[in-house]
């Protein structure tokens, strides 16, 4: 395969130089805040305006909203899902037992309030009596068990919700509407996982009858139901008559303002910039980077940027498992010659935010501590080279070791989260110290499958979601390690022994302050450590028309809900030409 890798790679080089034409020669300085957004900064966590995530004012009822996004996530079964689209997609049509606000307090949902015991180990959710599903099965404790059990079903393949409730070791009846969780050990963030959209309650009837058809015909106790879906074509749905158990934190009353939602999925960045535009469609989901100066110039619309919660985006991600990365000073060595401000300029266009540490800056648990500790810095990427032993210089330039060339294989696929001419940019950069990073494009299918068996040097691209520190169990503990038993996160196979007992203690603690004291190690541990490349916050950039209203952001994922979003018609007349 190799004479197609350099193929590829001149077809990858040649693009990149495509966008530097367009680009300015040298890219503005990182910025420091979101451009168009009013964040502060509490104790080095970035905060969004409390405005945005409670409803302000009644919204007028009617009409169906036309929105876009870039891609189909092939399924509606949250549970068996880790796609992004579930972040907006599974508040559409599910509800969770326990709603997360935007600073990490957990609030009332489907459960009206619950009880820990003294040990940590059991949850006791007392449960609204007045919600039913769409397909009139009621909600209450069976149901609640029944999802538990679905969620960690093997044959439900969960790569995420199975993941996140590991320490959930049964449920139990106590009656119609009390349900009582037993965990293995102490878990901090079982509410706050519970909050995700992933976790959303399914009808029972469906799972235990039908459990095929939730991928295309999902039964769900949320303000819309699917009526109709074409796979990468369209999805539409419509109000759900009747709606009235919105979270209480949302200040949303009753049903949904919407008649319906229009969706299309529209995988050309320029097409849903210019169908919004042209007021085809009311609002783009996955607004292109590219564009984002010309949608904050035109008067009738509105760009909003969201941080999500968890893992920021990465460049790459090692196999500590072989050489050279088996070595952490090469790995510090390729952290610090990667120019992650250059990535951020390539990859948003001055939209997103570099990231060199690993927690997003809006995640509960964030702490600043290695904000600066892979900082770029090529003269001391070469100095750590040098200690490691690769001094010398073959004809090309590239070092080498005992005649052996200091080099990599990342390993990659067509991904719109992760443009190609990323990675160029991370060759170049790493080609300046001698390291020869090469790169192979394949199917995504081929890509999982040689994650999963670990046969690969580096990975490019990746971003885990979640709304807690614990993200960084999830992908750096040795026990996320994929097996037999388990689709683990912790591709790279890391280890680390200080860090194990870090995130295993954080996981464990009841008591917030030694927590917060805990993550704010193991970020400097992973800093140390390096068991990947951080590149850029993991970045929503969301369009909207003026007839748009009520727009209000999740407090978990910081995405779009749908439920409290109106149309203005006097606004709509107005765009008309």
């Amino acid at each position: 395969m190799q004479p197609n890798v350099r193929l590829f790679n001149s077809c990858l080089l040649a693009s990149a130089l495509l966008v530097t034409a367009c680009s300015p020669a040298t890219p503005p300085p990182a910025q420091g805040t979101l451009k168009g957004e009013a964040v502060s900064e509490v104790n080095g966590v970035m905060r969004y305006p409390a405005s945005d995530f409670v409803e302000q004012q009644a919204g007028q009822r009617g009409g169906t909203l036309r929105v876009s996004a870039a891609t189909d996530a092939g399924s509606f079964d949250i549970h068996a899902l880790s796609n992004g689209n579930m972040q907006w997609m599974g508040r559409i049509l599910f509800d969770c037992l326990v709603y997360q606000a935007e600073d990490g307090t957990l609030t009332p949902w489907l459960a009206k309030s619950w009880e820990i015991s003294a040990d940590g180990l059991t949850y006791t959710f007392h449960l609204r009596d007045d919600v039913t599903f769409s397909d009139g099965e009621r909600f209450d404790a069976e149901a609640v068990r029944v999802n538990l059990e679905h969620m960690r079903d093997p044959k439900t393949k969960s790569p995420l919700a199975a993941a996140y409730i590991a320490p959930y070791r049964q449920g139990r009846v106590v009656d119609a509407y009390t349900f009582e969780a037993t965990l293995r050990a102490p878990y901090a963030p079982f509410l706050d996982v519970l909050s995700q959209a992933w976790l959303g309650m399914i009808s029972p009837r469906q799972i235990i009858e039908a459990p095929a058809t939730i991928a295309s015909q999902p039964i769900g106790t949320g303000p819309f139901v699917l009526t109709g879906w074409v796979r990468d074509q369209r999805a539409s749905f419509t109000r759900r008559p009747g709606y009235d158990w919105a979270p209480p934190a949302i200040n949303h009353p009753g049903e949904a303002y919407l008649d319906g939602i229009e969706l299309s999925y529209v995988p050309e960045a320029m097409i849903r910039y210019t169908s919004l535009e042209a007021g085809d469609n009311d609002m783009a989901l996955d607004a292109p980077a590219q564009n984002a100066t010309a949608i904050r110039a035109n008067p009738q619309l509105t760009l909003r940027n969201r941080i999500r919660k968890g893992n920021p985006a990465r460049s790459i991600t090692f196999n500590v498992e072989r050489v050279p990365f088996d070595d952490v000073r090469v790995r510090q060595a390729v952290a610090k010659a990667i120019d992650r401000d250059g990535l951020a300029w390539i990859s948003g266009f001055g939209e997103y935010l570099a990231k060199g540490d690993f927690l997003a800056v809006n995640t509960p648990g964030y702490d600043p501590v290695a904000r600066d500790a892979l900082a770029f810095d090529p003269a001391e990427a070469a100095r750590l080279l040098d200690a490691a032993g690769w001094t010398g210089r073959d004809a090309q330039g590239y070092r080498t070791r005992n005649g052996q060339r200091l080099g990599a294989t990342l390993l990659t696929y067509d991904n719109p989260a992760f443009p190609a001419n990323v990675s160029v940019a991370a060759q170049a950069d790493l080609r300046k110290v001698g390291f020869d990073l090469r790169i192979e494009l394949l199917p995504i299918s081929k890509v999982m499958e040689l994650r999963y068996l670990s046969h690969f040097d580096a990975l490019g691209g990746g971003y885990w979601h979640t709304n807690t520190a614990d993200g960084l169990y999830i992908l750096y503990h040795s026990q996320s390690i994929p097996s037999a038993r388990m689709i683990g996160q912790n591709v790279g196979h890391f280890r680390d022994a200080r860090l194990d007992q870090l995130l295993g203690d954080a996981r464990r603690s009841t008591d917030p302050a030694q927590r917060r004291a805990l993550y704010r190690q193991s970020q400097k541990r992973l800093g140390e450590t390096v068991p990947a490349v951080p590149s850029v916050e993991s970045q929503m950039l969301l369009a909207y028309r003026n007839a748009v209203g009520g727009v209000l952001f999740d407090g978990s994922h910081n995405v779009p809900l749908f439920t409290s979003v109106w149309l203005d018609p006097r606004a709509q007349q107005k765009e008309q030409p």
